[in-house]
């Protein structure tokens, strides 16, 4: 097919009238039964790519791609515009997967887009030998090399189903970001004849700027006083889940409407939202990094960061969401540049923290592969066995696997894990190189902050693209500086906002009495934590009246005129009576009948010692007592502690209280810390 008759074909299907050059270059190598690495910009068309030839072929093409938003919206395109396009994810039920893969053996099926973690699902091994496959496309292919920025481990199993095609059926790979080392990687492992195409990648539109402050609320006072001022609607970037939440209530405190997005919430509220900021519902979405990629609204206006990424590849993808119709569009980083006791700068830290819990240290492999060798063993068993986080669990298993020391295997239903006979020693050679190179990627990202040259073009030079010699939409060229000076009386509705922001506690459930509670503060965002650990671990003393004061505050905020029949604390385990002192000391202001009645029966460790959910909630499993059943019957509680974790243990007190015949248990905390294990 020659690019005349292509392009007849591309008016028909998808009303488009011509192809970029670089378009046309990829797709003629496919249609020839080519291999092709495509490095392109975001928002240049690189699903055009490879849309148009699956619709030329007689069989199915099959997408792998690790963006569900982005199969949800590609899918929802290619049907409108009559292509039978299908996805398989976990948005979908098994019986819908299933037979989606039967359609897709019978032809029924044009492009089928499928999660990179299907490779290790046997149904679908089996399926891909059914089927007729006319080609394979790797979206965001980075992510299957080591040295790139979102490599996983499950994605690499995509080369072996590569591995067993016939030469010349057409294989694509795309990608924004694409250092040249993350390049040559991607193409050793294609192998084959494959064509490398590489465009440019400046952004004449954007508007860069880095804003340096000394605080964390430096930040939340810039957005109050400019956000607005910023034309059109965009997305806040955060580096936590909590900072998500923070942001979001600051912004509808003053009355700009905003909302949290993040990967703890479930699929049908992520999906609104992903609707809500294509139908400018808000000014800002704040979010983790989970929100965007594949998301395809050409006029983002803006976008913040309001923590650094790990690196300038991670940056530059998540500006590149941003101003795909090539209006002026703004991108601004925060950058807290205050030093801790040890001259750490604070913003420093939180991706730093990332880069070294992302591959568990070499004891937590040990423990795992002893406990391995002892029996095969599931994931929660393999929690339990070694105390480790679930993350960590799934990093060491794929490493584990893709090492020969240890394979998967099905006893009956059950997916479990066995050590392999005569196992080579573990290598950490990788695990070495790939640390150094995640924190020269970091101490680029900071260069980037301190730099006083082109911003674009530092970006442009470090993915590898040097076509332009400077570009000046920056605040180190042509732009001004953003100014950090706030009025006196925005300063005063953030501490307004401080004294009025509480955290809910999530603990209600189907099989209990709880409800959901509230804390007074989040532990590591405020002095509270601080105060907290004084306390109970540098003999501080009882908690002191400020923590009092604003705990009464997050009670009558989130239980208004409720009224409690009597008041219970939880028992403490290392720091004394601080817990019981503290709970006499409301009892005796809001006027609450308090019980000494819930008692520990047995020893527990502390659970902060405890690093995975299943492991705190055996630890405090059957070991309260409630010593006098009858007077709680049918009244309602005030339960009381110092710091909510993962809550297993106001969940365990909650159903001991509910078997007694407590009508509600409500929660109250000082305060609920930030991290929590998955």
């Amino acid at each position: 097919m020659i690019r005349q008759q292509a392009e007849i074909e591309l008016k028909r299907i998808f009303d488009f009238n011509h192809f970029y050059d670089e378009q046309w270059e990829t797709i003629d190598l496919l249609l020839q039964g080519k291999r092709v690495l495509l490095i392109e910009k975001t928002g240049f068309g690189k699903s055009l790519c490879f849309q148009f030839p699956a619709t030329q072929f007689d069989g199915i093409t099959v997408v792998f791609s690790p963006l569900i938003a982005l199969m949800r919206d590609q899918v929802r395109g290619l049907k409108e515009k009559g292509i039978d396009a299908r996805f398989i994810n976990s948005e979908q039920s098994t019986e819908e997967n299933k037979q989606t893969i039967q359609d897709a053996i019978d032809g029924k099926v044009k492009i089928l887009y499928i999660a990179p973690e299907r490779q290790e699902n046997q149904e679908w091994i089996e399926a891909t030998r059914r089927m007729k496959l006319s080609m394979i496309v790797i979206d965001e292919a980075h992510t299957i090399s080591v040295w790139g920025h979102d490599f996983r481990p499950a994605f690499r199993r995509i080369i072996n189903l590569v591995k067993l095609l016939p030469n010349e059926l057409p294989v694509l790979a795309t990608t924004a970001t694409a250092t040249k080392r993350v390049q040559e990687d991607i193409e050793r492992q294609l192998s084959g004849d494959i064509t490398t195409i590489r465009g440019e990648l400046i952004r004449d539109n954007f508007e860069l700027h880095v804003i340096k402050v000394t605080s964390e609320d430096e930040k939340l006072l810039w957005l109050a006083e400019n956000l607005n001022s910023i034309e059109g609607t965009g997305i806040i970037y955060s580096g936590t889940r909590v900072n998500t939440e923070i942001y979001s209530r600051w912004l509808d405190f003053l009355n700009i409407k905003s909302t949290e997005y993040n990967a703890g919430l479930d699929s049908a509220t992520r999906k609104d939202i992903e609707l809500g900021l294509m139908a400018n519902k808000w000014k800002a979405v704040i979010s983790t990094n989970a929100l965007g990629m594949g998301i395809d609204k050409p006029d983002i206006r803006f976008i913040i960061h309001t923590q650094i990424p790990a690196s300038p590849i991670h940056y530059y993808q998540e500006i590149g969401r941003a101003g795909r119709d090539g209006k002026p569009t703004k991108l601004i980083l925060f950058y807290n540049c205050s030093k801790d006791e040890k001259g750490i700068e604070e913003d420093y830290k939180l991706p730093k923290s990332f880069i070294d819990s992302g591959r568990p240290n070499i004891k937590s492999y040990d423990k795992v592969i002893d406990a391995l060798k002892q029996e095969a063993l599931g994931e929660r068993q393999i929690m339990k066995a070694t105390n480790l986080k679930q993350t960590q669990v799934r990093v060491i298993k794929a490493d584990l696997i893709e090492q020969g020391i240890a394979k998967e295997v099905i006893y009956g239903s059950a997916k479990k894990y066995e050590y392999q006979f005569n196992a080579p020693e573990l290598d950490t050679k990788s695990f070495d190189l790939l640390r150094e190179q995640k924190l020269e990627e970091l101490d680029s990202m900071v260069s980037y902050v301190n730099l006083e040259t082109s911003r674009m073009k530092f970006l442009c030079d470090y993915l590898g693209d040097s076509s332009y010699s400077s570009n000046n939409n920056c605040d180190n060229t042509t732009l001004s500086k953003y100014p950090l000076d706030s009025k006196e009386t925005i300063k005063s509705e953030l501490v307004r906002f401080r004294e009025t922001y509480f955290p809910v506690l999530e603990v209600e459930s189907r099989y209990s009495k709880l409800i959901n509670g509230v804390a007074s503060s989040y532990y590591g965002v405020s002095n509270v934590g601080k105060t907290l650990h004084r306390c109970k671990y540098e003999n501080g003393g009882d908690f002191p009246d400020y923590l009092l004061k604003l705990t009464l505050k997050a009670f009558r905020k989130r239980y208004g005129q409720e009224l409690f029949d009597f008041i219970v604390y939880v028992p403490e385990t290392e720091s004394g009576d601080l817990v019981k002192n503290f709970a006499e000391k409301i009892s005796g202001i809001l006027g609450i009948p308090i019980s000494h009645n819930l008692v520990k029966i047995g020893k527990t460790r502390p659970q902060k010692q405890l690093k995975n959910w299943i492991l705190k909630k055996d630890n405090v499993s059957n070991i309260f007592n409630y010593t006098n059943p009858v007077e709680i019957a049918g009244k309602n509680i005030l339960l009381i502690d110092d710091i909510f974790d993962s809550g297993a243990t106001i969940q365990e007190i909650g159903s001991l209280l509910t078997k007694a015949g407590a009508n509600r248990i409500a929660p109250l905390v000082i305060a609920r810390t930030v991290g929590g294990d998955i």
